[in-house]
């Protein structure tokens, strides 16, 4: 099965209104007050001080932008990104649908609330607010928008080109080469994900230094977050990798059956987990 076939690029672009703005005669006055030079420091401003409305929408448009890094391997500089097409439903539908309905329904919230929203900031800025900083409702309206494309795996396969045959079979197989090269480069971030977990797992279970004697707490999360990677990349590995499958099963068996309750209270169930894990560390070549 080609790569085509197991994986598809998206991309994902949001964009939103910035509400920080320099103020320059602020950072005059500042700067002169302490002798400074005049680039010495700055002081910004929050167009939207006082409400939470645009800001709400930064942090939903952020939290989507993370998950869709944490589901999906890079492919192009800044652009689209490998998503198994094992996981594209779970993908499409349930997730990035929900993120984007949040979205839209914020923006439109705030959107007819922005008058209100300039005259709340108003009463907060004071003598730092200035009515040419804000744009007409309109033009901050056109400043929100959320797509997200799919696309296949480019394949050198689907050149129709009108060129002689020898530049053709150079161009398909440049085409090849930089597709391998760049599926080769995504695959490092499953290899990197499970390395970062197995790390962070091996000192939690490492035992308290005996001088400061501080206590490490154990929440749901230490064994969940694990078992959701281990679900995760079962379907991120688009090569079939049998050392990354080897490493992922390990983890996932050290994992089965943990009592996180023991965990938390004996050190020697401490001390067996974390030989488990550090076994699979000191296994492959990270």
């Amino acid at each position: 099965m080609s790569i085509s076939e197991k994986a598809l690029l998206v991309q994902l672009n949001i964009s939103t209104w910035n509400t920080e703005r320099l103020d320059k005669n602020q950072t005059e006055r500042i700067n002169t007050l302490n002798n400074a030079d005049s680039k010495a420091g700055k002081v910004h401003k929050d167009l939207m001080c006082g409400t939470t409305l645009a800001k709400d929408i930064d942090i939903v448009a952020g939290r989507a932008r993370l998950w869709n890094n944490q589901n999906t391997m890079p492919f192009e500089d800044r652009g689209a990104r490998l998503l198994p097409t094992s996981l594209f439903l779970n993908y499409y539908k349930p997730e990035m649908n929900q993120r984007e309905q949040k979205f839209n329904s914020m923006v439109n919230r705030f959107i007819p609330n922005y008058e209100a929203a300039k005259q709340t900031a108003k009463n907060y800025l004071a003598d730092m607010y200035r009515e040419e900083d804000y744009p007409d409702a309109r033009d901050i309206a056109s400043k929100y928008k959320w797509t997200l494309t799919v696309k296949p795996v480019p394949s050198s396969g689907h050149f129709c080109l009108d060129i002689p045959a020898q530049e053709l079979e150079e161009m398909k197989l440049s085409c090849d080469a930089d597709v391998e090269k760049r599926i080769a480069e995504a695959m490092r971030k499953p290899w990197d994900d499970l390395h970062k977990m197995l790390l962070g797992m091996s000192d939690k279970l490492q035992e308290p230094d005996e001088m400061t004697g501080k206590e490490k707490r154990f929440h749901s999360t230490f064994i969940t977050n694990a078992l959701d990677l281990c679900k995760l990349l079962s379907h991120m590995n688009i090569t079939n990798d049998p050392q990354l499958e080897k490493a992922r099963q390990q983890l996932e068996l050290a994992l089965v059956g943990t009592d996180l309750d023991e965990i938390k209270e004996t050190e020697f169930a401490r001390s067996n987990m974390k030989k488990r894990v550090d076994d699979i560390l000191e296994q492959f070549d990270w």
